[in-house]
């Protein structure tokens, strides 16, 4: 039984099609084996830990395990888009160099190949495969077509479409990809633009995800600390005859600070997201700032708590509700 097994068919399946989409030359079911084992220990490790906490080990296991595979596919899918965005970017310098080779006198297939530059890495792999596919025999068009599928991105996959299309009709092939490459830049300016219009969005979704909500967030904990010491010292004496009540607060700190982490955590989360969205496209893209972020604003929000307790201890209790003890 191989150790890949453990893992469902289904997500198999998509893992060996980012793994191909990653470039990884391990071969599927190796990797993914070798990915079980790491979290399997890795799980094992943390839910035992956990035990010396008082936390179920079954179910401190089965969280981390799920938590440890979902960090390693969005690793790996992160790895493939990035892989996909340099062969993307490159790709219009590829078929302008592949017009040039077609207006000195080459054919296509040998245009194709000798397009290939160690520049254009990762593309100059692919291209090198597709060369030796059509020099051994193999239809153009079924090459073409099975490299934009490893690649597995849409605008080389329509270049591509469009490519064929000028094969089969006869087209001037050279003209037809300058202007396909031209296009390809032009588009890739526009998508440069639109992301420096946005980029005040992105600093003011950073600034208060980071910083605003840590802020107030520890602000809080600190008055309900300081209220709940202050308030918790009054006698049943001392507020005699008030018209109103004055006693504890009925939130705990405790509760506040796992209701502060748990939405710090879930706010960056999101956060996340809508910067890789913002940024490039797409959202898995923005899980790169995601740790970041966590680290920025828990820090923030511990060092506000610690700087505030202090102040108003120095404050308050010192001095103006001294008598209240």
């Amino acid at each position: 039984m191989k150790i890949s097994n453990i893992i469902p068919s289904v997500l198999r399946e998509v893992y060996y099609k980012k793994i191909i989409l990653a470039g990884i030359t391990i071969p599927p079911d190796n990797y993914i084996s070798r990915m079980a084992i790491i979290n399997l220990v890795i799980a094992i490790v943390l839910s035992s830990i956990g035990l010396f906490f008082g936390i179920n080990i079954f179910i401190s296991f089965i969280v981390v395990f799920i938590i440890a595979n979902a960090y390693s596919y969005f690793r790996i899918s992160l790895k493939a888009s990035a892989r996909i965005k340099k062969m993307e970017y490159v790709f219009p310098d590829f078929i302008h160099l592949m017009a040039s080779n077609l207006r000195s006198g080459m054919t296509i297939d040998k245009s194709f190949f000798l397009s290939a530059r160690p520049e254009f890495a990762p593309l100059d792999k692919e291209i090198i495969k597709t060369g030796k596919d059509i020099a051994t025999g193999k239809d153009m068009g079924v090459a073409l077509r099975q490299m934009a599928q490893r690649i597995g991105s849409n605008k080389i996959n329509s270049v591509v479409s469009l490519i064929i299309s000028g094969i089969i009709s006869g087209g001037n092939m050279s003209m037809l990809l300058e202007q396909t490459a031209g296009n390809m830049r032009e588009r890739e300016f526009i998508e440069r633009g639109i992301f420096t219009s946005v980029l005040m969005y992105v600093i003011f979704i950073f600034f208060a995800v980071s910083v605003g909500a840590p802020l107030l967030f520890g602000l809080s904990y600190t008055l309900v600390d300081v209220l709940t010491n202050i308030l918790g010292s009054v006698s049943q004496t001392q507020v005699t005859g008030l018209p109103f009540k004055i006693g504890k607060p009925s939130i705990t700190v405790e509760f506040i600070r796992n209701f502060s982490l748990l939405f710090i955590l879930g706010t960056n989360f999101l956060a996340s997201i809508i910067l890789g969205l913002i940024k490039s496209g797409e959202e898995k893209t923005g899980l790169k700032y995601f740790v970041p972020l966590i680290i920025i604003s828990v820090t923030i929000y511990f060092v506000v708590i610690l700087f505030l307790s202090r102040f108003f201890t120095a404050s308050f209790f010192g001095g103006a509700f001294g008598g209240f003890g």
